[in-house]
Parts: structure tokens; sequence; C-alpha cells
């Protein structure tokens, strides 16, 4: 490294660690979701709080470390996310009480909320415009990994050690924030083109005024299908599997193989976004995501059952790359990191009402294909305002 460059592969691999961090944080949660439901004897409506307070300390540190990214740089608030997650999920370990593991779930959610919006623009600021879709999508491929180590530790950890030995290895990423701290420069675009002198209200109404409107509202409402049908689905993936029959132990086995499935639904979309360009990718990967979730929701064999999930990770990690690639295109620089969080924050109020809406249709006694299929939904509505109202950014130069 030298002269506050860093070489692509580096710069991917040092953001994706991070970002697998953040992955190995929201994948473990759900197979705890699913254990403390054991231990602590949990109404499907409390599991659903889990996961939404989740959300809601995403989207408020969406924002907050969104904003801040504009003031003070993309690397030093990259840094402060990755401590504040991994410190209260691993203090999170030693709750006795619901309340308390709440209020610890909400400052997570602030720090895995603020890290991939600020993550996503660091990287999409420091490479060529001809690779900068497929490396953005390259970095949410790390997800993948994250969710994998996720699956690992709660099938060979929780059933033998418990839920909190679980927690407590997901404080580890603090340390690697020390690590970042020496290794990483900060975005050469931001370098050049920021001005700290803007206040945040400024920057917030820039995102909403002429120029950028039109590109606001459609990643708004984009992001809210998507994390809004994501986090409703993939936190209950494992409570599903033993809804319908299988035990704690095989629905990590079925969630570890549909893990699996999300890395060619990545490279496939890393492939793709350079030649056939942001729109058709995120379009067609929903779609796919769509169709997935009704199968999935319907499924009565172990095997239909297998292959929907795959698909649906498949297509569900793939629109995700294409997503983060194509949101802080919208916006110059120097109110990239506000507009890339603000509409991050859109998709975690989605994500708020995802997982709340599962729980209470499950405890009025809804099926559980009633609620995928009001997913598909959702998704087709955000593929619609795309197709129709979305402009394509591929290979443009960032202002």
């Amino acid at each position: 490294m030298e002269n506050g460059t860093i070489s692509k592969r580096k710069l991917l691999g040092v953001a994706g660690l991070g970002w697998m961090f953040d992955a190995m944080d929201v994948g473990i949660l759900s197979f705890v979701i699913a254990a403390l439901a054991a231990d602590w004897a949990l109404t499907p409506t409390e599991m659903g709080w889990i996961g939404s307070v989740n959300s809601i300390g995403m989207a408020i540190g969406a924002v907050v470390f969104g904003v801040l990214a504009d003031k003070v740089g993309r690397k030093h608030i990259f840094m402060a996310t990755l401590i504040l997650f991994s410190v209260a999920s691993g203090l999170s370990a030693f709750t006795s009480t619901l309340a308390l593991f709440l209020v610890l779930r909400f400052f997570v959610g602030m720090g895995l909320g603020g890290e991939l919006p600020v993550a996503s623009t660091l990287v999409s600021e420091s490479v060529d415009a001809k690779e900068r879709g497929k490396m953005v999508v390259l970095l949410e491929s790390f997800w993948a990994g994250g969710w994998l180590v996720a699956a690992l530790i709660s099938y060979f950890v929780i059933p033998t050690y418990g839920w909190r030995v679980a927690l407590i290895l997901t404080a580890l990423p603090a340390f690697y924030a020390i690590y970042l701290r020496w290794n990483l420069p900060d975005s050469p675009q931001f370098t050049k083109k920021a001005n700290p002198n803007r206040s945040a209200w400024q920057n917030i109404k820039e995102v909403w005024s002429k120029d950028h409107a039109r590109s606001t509202f459609v990643l708004w409402v984009v992001w809210f299908a998507v994390v809004f049908s994501y986090y409703g689905m993939f936190l209950w993936l494992p409570s599903v599997m033993m809804g319908k029959g299988f035990d704690l132990i095989s629905s990590f086995k079925y969630v570890l193989i549909m893990t699996l499935a999300q890395l060619p639904g990545y490279f496939t979309a890393a492939w793709l976004i350079e030649r056939a360009g942001r729109k058709f990718v995120l379009a067609t990967y929903l779609i796919g995501t769509a169709i997935s979730a009704v199968v999935f929701g319907n499924a009565t064999t172990a095997v239909t059952l297998l292959i929907a999930g795959m698909f649906l990770s498949f297509f569900n990690l793939g629109a995700w790359g294409a997503l983060y690639a194509y949101t802080p295109e919208q916006y110059p620089t120097v109110i990239r990191g506000t507009g890339a969080g603000l509409a991050a924050a859109s998709g975690r109020i989605g994500g708020i009402f995802g997982p709340l809406l599962v729980g209470s249709m499950l405890a009025k006694g809804y099926d559980i294909s009633v609620v995928f299929t009001l997913f598909c939904g959702a998704i087709l509505l955000g593929v619609l305002v795309l197709v129709v109202f979305g402009k394509e950014t591929k290979q443009i130069e960032l202002t």
C-alpha cells in the first residue's frame, strides 16, 4: 500500500471481511431466535420482535452513519460500525431477560445498518467505472461466507455449547477494526470532493431535490420490497422448517445447503451486471426471488422445500448484490453516503415489518404459504417501480 492507495483485490478482501462479519451476525440471529424460543419459551410475536428490533437499529444506523460518512469519511465510519455491532453482540451473550437482549440487539442493528451502505460506497468510489458494479457485487458475495460461518457455528456450537457461546464468537470482529485502522485508506473520491462544512440537513434535503427525487423514490421502494421480504423469509427459515416437521438439527443442515446456493447467485450477478446492466440484473433476479418464494411457501416435501430454498437464496442474494451496486451510483460524492444510507434505512423499515408480520400471521393461524405469497407480491411491486422509473447507471463515471 503506497500513498494512500490500495490494490483492488486487497480493498475487496478488507471491506469484504467486514461484510462477512456483518452477515455472520445476522445469520446467527436466525438460529439464536430458534434456540431462544426453546430456552425462554418465547411466543411467535416475541420471536418476531427480536428480528424487528434489529431492523429498527439498522434503519437508524443507516441514516446516522450514512450522514456521518459524508462528513468524516468512509473509513472511520466503517471501523466505528464494526466495533459497535461486535461489542453489543458479544454482550448480548450474557443477558438473561428478553428486554435487555432486545436493547443490545438494537445497538447491534445500528452498527450493522451503518456498515453496509458505507462499505459499498467506499468500494464503489475506489474502483474504475468499468469494474465498479462487478466489484460491489463481489463485495456482497462475502455475505454468503458470513452466513456459512453462522450456519456452521449454529450447527456445531449451539446444540453442544448453547447460543451464548455462539454470540460470544460474534464479538471477535471488533479486533479486526484495529487492523483496519492501519491498513485501509479512505475513498479517493471522498478525499478529493468531500465538503464536511455542509450540514446533514442540507444533504438530506438534496437527496429529495429535483435532480435526485426520481432516483430516491425508486431506491426507497425497491429497498423496502427487498428487505421486507428478505428478513421476513430468511430470519424465519429455521423456524419455518421446524414448523413443517423438521427438527432443529436438520433445519440447520437445510439452511446450510440453501446458503451455499447464494454463491452462484452472486457470481452470476457479478458477471452479468457489467454486460446486461443494473436494471436488467436487479429486475430478473427479483422476479426469480418472487417465484421461488411462492414455491417455497407451498412446498410439502423435503425435496421441493430444499430446491425452492436454493433458488430463493440464488436469486435473492444476486438481487442484493445488484442493489448495492446500483444505489451509490445514483448520487454525487458529497451526498452519496447520505443517499445510500437513507435508501438502506427505508429498506430497514421493511425489515421491521417483515418478521413481525410473519409472527403475527402465524399466531393468527395463517398458513406459511399465504405469508410467502404476500412477499412475492411486495417484490413484484418493487420490480414494476424499478422497470418504469429507474435509470440505468452501467459504467457511468461518478461525480
